[in-house]
């Protein structure tokens, strides 16, 4: 695992489940309030985690599943492939597809040792209701790491759908590498290698 890998990772769990709380204020806000709370626990536990690695599903399932919208980012991952995908292999896709990203990055949150996170200005786009986060992590010795958050509002609340770092977007990244599975395998041969894959984490 890159050290990108566990700073995207250790990033995500800033913007946790706020719920109605925060759905007043500015998506920018939603990062900052919560970051102090979320890293916190993460030093205070380390110890604890690294003594028992499993328990750091259980916070990544508490933490960063309430605020991503997993359906968007599937339907945006699959493109052209979700339209033409059964009820049934949605469902499927959008739950093996969660369990991948938690399994692949929950344990890298053990790596996170105090790295400075920067908050830049954010943007929000004319409609109002998709925006922006911008940081940056500086860890030392080492260039600072762009992370920008991509988020939407449903309903009342923030919610993210896209994570970029270094310019590099995490749903653009697995449109391609799902893609290119999906003409070799099809969705179906697709969703049973990630719930192979998933199983193997266990």
């Amino acid at each position: 695992m890159n050290k990108r890998c566990f700073i995207w990772i250790g990033l995500l769990v800033l913007l946790l489940h706020a719920g109605a709380a925060f759905s007043a204020v500015m998506p920018e806000q939603v990062v900052r309030q919560t970051s102090d709370q979320i890293l916190g626990e993460l030093l205070s536990r380390k110890q604890e985690l690294q003594a028992s690695p499993g328990k750091i599903y259980d916070l990544v399932e508490y933490i960063v599943l309430p605020r991503f919208d997993f359906q968007r980012m599937s339907q945006l991952v699959l493109g052209k492939y979700w339209p033409r995908a059964k009820p049934e292999e949605k469902e499927a896709f959008i739950n093996a597809f969660r369990q991948l990203l938690v399994r692949t990055y929950a344990t890298a949150l053990l790596n996170y040792s105090g790295e400075e996170i920067v908050y830049l200005p954010g943007r929000h786009e004319s409609a109002g209701d998709d925006a922006t986060v911008n940081t940056e992590v500086k860890a030392s010795g080492a260039l600072p790491i762009p992370i920008d958050y991509r988020l939407y509002m449903k309903g009342e609340e923030w919610m993210v759908y896209d994570v970029s770092i270094d310019g590099i977007s995490l749903v653009s990244n697995y449109r391609t590498s799902f893609a290119s599975q999906i003409r070799r395998y099809k969705l179906s041969g697709l969703i049973e290698k990630l719930e192979q894959r998933n199983q193997q984490r266990n």
